[in-house]
Formats: C-alpha cells, structure tokens, sequence
C-alpha cells in the first residue's frame, strides 16, 4: 500500500494547432488504503491523470509519488516505465483474451514475470476466488458474461498482488442491474484488500458509493476535493452542486446573516441558508442551492412557506418527483404521492441543507 501523490502535474496536446491543456497543475492525494475518484464529464482530463499515474503518458510537468518513492519528476528527470511502478490496471473493454481460458487470462502477468508454475496456480486460483469465479477457472473466455468478464479483468490486475489499483471507466459496459452488483463487490474488495485505488468515472452514482475521496474535474482542472458526502451537501461552485447529483439553483441577494444562518432575498421569496463556506457580503449576487430531496411540499395553509402550484407529478417508485412553480420558477421536489397537477402546495426548506454560491455563471 502507498499513498498516491500528484504535484503540478501538466500534460498537454497538440491538436490542430492549437496546445490542449488536458491535464492543468492538478494536485492530488489519494490515501493509503483508500479510493480517489476522478469524477467528469468526457474530455475533462481524468483518464489522461490516471494514464499518467499508470506511466503510459509521460507528463509535461510536475511530480507523481507512490509513498516514498518518486515515478516521476520533471525536475529531477525521472520516469519510471509502468511495468516497473508495481500497478495493476482495469480498462473499461477489460482486454480479455478470447482464445484463452479464465485461468489463463488471469495468470498471464505471472507468466511473463517467469513465476514458478506451483505459485502461478496458487495465486491465480486465490485471485479468481476473491472475485467469486474459482469454479470458472477452466472456462473459455468468450462464454463469459459481462459481469464475468469484469471480475477476470480485476482478477489479472491483482493477481500479481499490485501496490497501486487503477480502474479506468470499469463499469460503464455493463447494464444497469450488473453494474450496481459488481460496484457493491468491488467495494467490500476493496476494503478487504486495503489497495491504494484511484478510479475514473463519470457517473455520479459510481462516485458516491465508491469514494472515500472524490475530485472533480473540469477542462484538465481539479474544481473541488472532498468525501462524497461534503461535496454533495455542501459543494462550493455551481459546476459541482449541478454535476453531483440534481439541484435546484434559486438566484437571489444576500440580505444578511444571523449567526451561522443567511437570509436571502429571490425573485420567487425570501429564505434561510447555511452562513458558513462562502465569504459573502451584504448585497452580493449569490445561488442558494438545495437538493430535490430537501424540498418540502405541504398544505398551502402552512404559514411563512413559499406558496406554488403543481405543474408535474410523476411517481418513482420509492419517491414521487414533482416541479413545483413558484412565481415563474419551477423547483423539483421528491416527496410522497398525493398531490395532483394543479394542486396548491406550501414550500418549505430546510436552512441546514441551503448552500449558498457566488453568482459566477455556469
């Protein structure tokens, strides 16, 4: 286990003529033991960070760390080649074999290192039962499903008992049903294992329930670092509050504070936020941001609520989702089933989950 450092890292290209900051003075730690997640839209620099991690790109700038030891130093004019940094990797295709069985896929990275053939059979079948496919060791690769192609793939990049996990877009082939199974047993996996882990994806849900640490990107920049549960209930920008999950972002004024609470006044009524996390003053153009699931409706009688009406209603399952119009604005709101279109409802929030934001565009 290492602790995974990232200083100043710079990488660019040329495209076009143009230079393409991909990777922009990133700087990172992912702990020992845990798992960063590189979370972005496509083109957002995370899986070139990760590549660099990797050693299959070698950076413009900057330093990269494993622990003590440094892969790579721009000032001092190291690069250490992947197959020497001691990491075991996970595509978003897997890279399976198809002419070769589960056994054989995975004890391909022992061969080449020229393991006794003993050892090779210990470790390849210690491997595929963590991953719950040690009855499958002699089945051919292509009679695997999605989700079994997944597990032999993180198999392989453990089985040679790797000091750093990169898992690059892992999950993004398999369906909906699949995808959820295999993210709640890479996990537990994970914690099993205690691997340094950095992850790349682009799925919020993915990110949430993965993450110990989870840095989000945008056009080769780090925007905010935090525990998935900091980042969602309290984001600092409004590129985060609206990447990580919904929200409902309400412009208004900041009209003063009380405490650890914030009054601000919006076209559509005044409300009650967190105070703390950005230095406002009176006056200032802010966003008060507040989560679907934090909206309340109740009976239109309810005193100093917002007042609106029912636009849309439409029931979830677990949750019915509604856009309530308040004045022109329409919020979203899950609650349970009940209300019509048309329906009068009051509108209240709780002040503990408002988080307000400078009003800096998107």
């Amino acid at each position: 286990m290492a602790t995974i450092r990232l200083t100043s890292l710079r990488k660019a290209y040329e495209f076009r003529g143009q230079r393409v900051h991909a990777v922009d003075d990133v700087t990172l730690e992912a702990p020992e033991g845990k798992i960063l997640t590189l979370l972005g839209p496509s083109g957002c620099g995370k899986t070139t960070t990760l590549r660099c991690v990797a050693g299959l790109e070698r950076p413009d700038d900057g330093e990269i760390r494993f622990g003590d030891r440094v892969v790579f130093s721009r000032a001092r004019g190291v690069f250490v080649p992947p197959e020497q940094r001691n990491i075991g990797m996970v595509f978003q295709s897997y890279a399976i074999w198809p002419h070769m069985t589960v056994f054989e896929n995975v004890a391909y990275p022992l061969r080449v290192r020229r393991v006794p053939s003993d050892e090779v059979r210990r470790r390849v079948q210690a491997a595929l039962e963590l991953v719950g496919l040690g009855a499958l060791a002699d089945r051919p690769a292509p009679f695997l499903s999605g989700g079994q192609q997944q597990r032999v793939a993180l198999a392989r990049a453990l089985v040679y008992e790797p000091e750093v996990l990169l898992l690059d877009e892992p999950l993004s082939n398999l369906d909906a049903k699949v995808r959820e199974q295999v993210r709640e047993e890479l996990r537990v996996l994970q914690r099993q294992l205690r691997i340094t882990t950095v992850y790349v994806t682009h799925d919020q849900i993915e990110a949430l329930a993965l993450s110990d640490v989870v840095a989000v990107m945008r056009d080769g920049k780090v925007l905010e670092v935090g525990t998935p549960r900091d980042l969602y209930e309290r984001p600092r920008t409004r590129f985060v509050a609206q990447f990580l999950g919904t929200t409902n972002l309400l412009p208004g004024r900041l009209a003063g504070r009380e405490g650890r609470e914030a009054w601000v006044e919006t076209p559509y009524g005044r409300l009650r936020a967190r105070a703390d996390g950005v230095e406002l003053g009176p006056g200032e153009g802010v966003l008060a941001s507040v989560r679907p699931e934090h909206v309340a409706l109740g009976s239109s009688e309810q005193p100093d609520a917002w007042q609106g009406t029912v636009v849309s209603a439409l029931f979830e399952g677990s949750a019915t989702k509604y856009r309530v119009d308040v004045g022109g604005f329409q919020l979203l709101a899950y609650g349970e089933a009940g209300y019509g279109l048309g329906d009068r409802v009051a509108v209240r929030f709780d002040p503990q989950k408002v988080v307000l934001l400078r009003d800096q565009g998107a």
